[in-house]
């Protein structure tokens, strides 16, 4: 007979790894990817390092589900406050200006998320987050092309170059932990204007 794991047993062991990705998660803000070992998550979350070989494959394992979870959440934030706007000049700065400041709060794992050099597992993660927010300015774009507010364009085109535009202007603030104070008004100015908002 096969031996079944009984639903507090899943709980357990559910619990053990969300406590080596909350650990993980702990080190990738304080120090970055670089600096993350498998036996220094294991010591941040209180067990052996052959535990969280138990949970996950190796270190890019890891990595590549703590990205998937912590960008979906930063995708939903997005959409959440895209969608609370009332118009398209309104949703396109809302996915700036969240997307920003949550950046913003804890730049060394944005940093870490968004640019730092990375393997070849996680580049392809990015690739996935890229086009969710993409995705995201393209309905606002697409709103905005409907109410009048954007002049007529490719809505694709111009939502993958405001992903770019984003995250290439955020990158030296994430990097250094910290941002000017005009950083993410100035930013949601140009988005706009590039979309054919006049000044």
């Amino acid at each position: 007979m096969a031996y079944r794991r009984t639903a507090a047993v899943e709980q357990r062991l559910e619990d053990r790894r969300a406590a080596i990705a909350a650990a993980a998660v702990a080190l990738l803000s304080e120090h970055g990817y670089r600096a993350l070992s498998i036996a220094a998550v294991a010591e941040r979350a209180g067990v052996a390092t052959g535990t969280v070989y138990r949970h996950y494959t190796d270190k890019s394992d890891l990595m590549v589900r703590i990205f998937r979870d912590l960008c979906a959440r930063e995708v939903e934030a997005v959409t959440a406050a895209a969608s609370a706007a009332g118009s398209g000049t309104g949703k396109v700065a809302a996915i700036v200006e969240t997307f920003a400041q949550r950046a913003l709060r804890n730049p060394r794992l944005a940093y870490t998320l968004l640019a730092e050099p990375v393997d070849a597992a996680l580049d392809a993660e990015r690739l996935v987050l890229r086009r969710a927010f993409a995705a995201v300015f393209a309905d606002a774009i697409g709103y905005g092309i409907g109410t009048g507010e954007f002049p007529e364009q490719d809505t694709g085109l111009a939502a993958a170059a405001l992903v770019g535009a984003v995250g290439e202007v955020l990158t030296d603030p994430l990097h250094t932990g910290a941002a000017a104070t005009g950083t993410i008004p100035d930013l949601t100015v140009f988005a706009l204007r590039a979309l054919g908002v006049p000044r």
